[in-house]
């Protein structure tokens, strides 16, 4: 048992990893800054549900304010440090920039600098398959270049990676990055396309399928995604010089995006109206994970189908409501 520290604890990915990590018996610190972003009422949902939980202990923080973050963690006892804080979307890194430049790369530089400070056994970071950008050799491989960013976004967690990889080396710090691609589910974000299609089908608004909907992604269900973050924590990359290590976490099966809103279309029993558009500033066209270096080293491989992983997203989704406040 050792007490963990999660960054962005009432996200998507952060909430349900303090819950796994609960469920096998690790105290939690969790920290967040609870920002507007999406709504502020789905985050103030998940910590009243992980609130109800022993051994989850919650700090209203930004992890830029580094002294803040370093005073109010003094004698804690971290042992090992879980950061998925960022600013995520695509998009939005096109109307407010600056907000990515602060949780994303000041954030990121106030962790590698608590690490510095605490030295915990182990840190796993979130990066993005966003830093693979124009990449056009498929499937995605932690080897391909990542130096031809499509978006902000792709290019702060290309920065964060390498922060990070500076660190290791000149501190001796155990870092792990991990590519996550597009992970939906239960408790998700209202920004990603398959919430943003489920409300709209069922209030019967179009959706805009952009690209004309000849978009493909590798979806990775939420548990599949904090299986893979549990198994990177637990394996700190001791024997790597410096001790640094970047994996993808995906299913390795991209899905078109016009499949996706078959299988909405059928969960949710209505047709949608689609309105097909332009590819947007940002998107890229393809992702697509190659796991085989996360399957070798942690164990991780990608189990839950795109059409069982949106069923529990909609079976969620009417019982919890769309949380637009």
């Amino acid at each position: 048992m050792m007490t963990v520290l999660v960054t962005g604890a009432a996200g998507f990915v952060g909430f349900h990893t303090i819950n796994a990590l609960i469920d096998r018996g690790d105290p939690v610190i969790g920290v967040d800054n609870l920002n507007s972003y999406y709504a502020p009422s789905l985050k103030q949902a998940r910590l009243d549900s992980l609130s109800e939980r022993d051994g989850f202990d919650f700090i209203h923080l930004d992890i830029a304010d580094h002294e803040g973050l370093k005073k109010t963690l003094d004698g804690r006892g971290v042992d090992r440090i879980i950061h998925l804080a960022a600013q995520a979307g695509v998009r939005y890194s096109l109307e407010n920039p600056f907000a990515y430049a602060a949780a994303n790369l000041v954030g990121h530089l106030s962790m590698l600098e608590l690490c510095r400070a605490l030295k915990p056994v182990h840190m796993v970071y979130a990066s993005s398959s966003s830093v693979y950008g124009g990449n056009v050799k498929i499937p995605f491989a932690e080897t391909d270049m990542t130096d031809d960013p499509a978006s902000l976004y792709g290019a702060t967690k290309k920065a964060d990676e390498l922060m990070s990889r500076s660190y290791a080396h000149l501190y001796g710090l155990p870092l792990t990055g991990l590519r996550f691609f597009t992970v939906y589910g239960p408790w998700g974000r209202p920004d990603m396309a398959y919430w943003i299609f489920t409300k709209a089908i069922l209030e019967g608004s179009p959706i805009r399928l952009f690209n004309e909907g000849k978009m493909g992604r590798d979806f990775t269900y939420i548990d599949d995604c904090v299986a893979g973050v549990l198994a990177a924590l637990d394996r700190p990359p001791a024997s790597a010089t410096p001790p640094h290590r970047v994996y993808n976490l995906g299913n390795n099966h991209p899905e078109e995006l016009l499949s996706l809103v078959t299988i909405l279309e059928t969960a949710l029993g209505k047709e949608a109206e689609k309105i097909l558009e332009p590819m947007q500033p940002g998107d890229v066209e393809r992702t697509w994970a190659d796991p085989t270096r996360a399957q070798a080293e942690l164990g991780f491989a990608a189990s839950t189908s795109l059409e069982t992983g949106l069923n529990r997203f909609v079976e969620w989704y009417r019982a919890h409501g769309p949380f637009d406040g």
